[in-house]
């Protein structure tokens, strides 16, 4: 039996107040069904030389006790590989740690890639809410979000700060009516976010040094979207320096250089100044 207009327009009226919380519970389910679905985790060649090394570095530093012990991996930002070093370590089984990751993957990207396709496609209607579902789909559907599922790689979680700081960066992007000043605090956090992706992950700079350019959209005039552009720009440095601080100071503290062994030679003259050697 056809449901009569004035259902239809209250089941839609439903949705769309739920929307965001039901496509990142559904997409937190859709994730976790699949270690679930396969009974296992797979461990793969870096879960077995270093991710979970890492994650035992991120607890305890081994850098008087071990030398190059899972290769030049050992001195990348090690905290996102803590939750699967403990998990290890108090013997979950590969299914409960394949699913408590995935749900973590979940928790952490779906929110921002919702808030993109609600950015793109921001009407009310029932096209406008498929195509927002279908958008968030079709963005895990791809090869490096689905090989993160039944693995312990952490792309996901070094990606997640980047996407968020893409989501607040479109969502301080003003409107018709909006007041300039509102996009401050968007752009702040959308700052912070990079920073930190980019010291969750330095291979994620060429894609944050982008920022200033979503950041330069922030605003109506050519000063305030400078002033956007350096608001963002000191809090990538601020976000990068919070979040890499410590690593950073281990590092330069063992080997003179704060993203050993990238880069060595240019650190080179702060070491002879620091009688480093």
């Amino acid at each position: 039996m056809k449901q009569p207009p004035a259902a239809r327009a209250s089941v839609l009226t439903a949705l769309l107040r739920w929307e965001g919380l039901l496509v990142c519970l559904l997409t937190v389910a859709s994730f976790v069904a699949v270690p679930l679905a396969q009974g296992e985790l797979g461990l793969g060649s870096d879960a077995l030389n270093h991710h979970v090394y890492l994650g035992w570095t991120a607890q305890q530093h081994r850098f008087d006790l071990d030398f190059v012990a899972a290769g030049y991996q050992a001195y990348t930002f090690p905290y996102l590989y803590w939750p699967l070093y403990q998990m290890a370590a108090a013997g979950w089984s590969g299914v409960a740690v394949g699913a408590t990751l995935a749900a973590l993957h979940g928790v952490l990207v779906a929110p921002p890639v919702w808030l993109l396709a609600r950015a793109c496609m921001p009407g009310a209607s029932w096209f406008d809410l498929a195509m927002r579902v279908l958008g968030v789909a079709l963005a895990f559907l791809t090869g490096v979000a689905l090989s993160v599922l039944d693995a312990t790689m952490n792309d996901l979680l070094a990606a997640a700060p980047l996407l968020w700081a893409v989501a607040l960066a479109v969502r301080a992007m003003p409107g018709a009516d909006s007041d300039a000043r509102a996009v401050r605090w968007p752009v702040l956090c959308s700052g912070l976010c990079a920073g930190a992706a980019v010291a969750a992950k330095l291979s994620n700079g060429p894609l944050a040094i982008l920022m200033p350019g979503l950041w330069w959209l922030c605003g109506r005039g050519w000063r305030p979207r400078a002033m956007a552009v350096a608001l963002g720009s000191a809090a990538t440095l601020l976000g990068f320096a919070a979040l890499y601080g410590y690593w950073g100071w281990l590092l330069w503290r063992y080997f003179g250089n704060p993203v050993f062994p990238f880069h060595h030679d240019w650190f080179e003259p702060l070491r002879r100044w620091a009688g480093m050697g």
